[in-house]
């Protein structure tokens, strides 16, 4: 953990990203997809610090949709951070209870993807829309390397 002068705290966890997590829904009907397995690890030290904050009243952002994923892998089902070391195959989509996290730092992510499902779960399918289509007008970059966002939970 550091802190730094801006009294933002920032807490790490480790992440072994995969390439299932770049590939399209497939599936006609995307609750229907079949979500791939990464691993992680959340110390109980870094889980701790992460409920410290919230109790505090501090907002808790995830750092890319992986973090939210391992995140709300490790959650009791009050949101409480527990330490996790192993896979997860967590599928966030529509109607998925997110409540480990207040906001998303993320980019623009291509259509049909578990990763665009995510956002549309973490701010609505309205506010998705509004957001893709003020990026398009503006021409901002998309995908991996593009342009990102903070996104908070509604």
């Amino acid at each position: 953990m550091c802190r730094t002068k801006k009294k933002v705290n920032f807490v790490y966890v480790t992440l072994h990203v995969n390439g299932g997590t770049f590939l399209p829904i497939k599936t006609k009907n995307v609750f229907e997809h079949n979500m791939h397995s990464e691993f992680g690890i959340i110390s109980k030290k870094s889980a701790k610090a992460i409920n410290k904050y919230r109790k505090m009243g501090g907002r808790i952002i995830a750092v890319g949709t992986t973090v939210l994923r391992l995140l709300e892998s490790s959650k009791d089902e009050n949101g409480i951070i527990k330490g996790f070391n192993g896979e997860t195959d967590i599928y966030i989509k529509p109607g998925s209870n997110i409540n480990s996290v207040d906001g998303l730092i993320t980019n623009f992510h291509t259509p049909r993807s578990s990763l665009l499902l995510l956002v549309y779960a973490f701010i609505g399918e309205k506010k998705t829309k509004k957001l893709y289509e003020y990026a398009i007008k503006k021409k901002l970059r998309f995908f991996s390397y593009g342009d990102a966002c903070l996104l908070w939970k509604t």
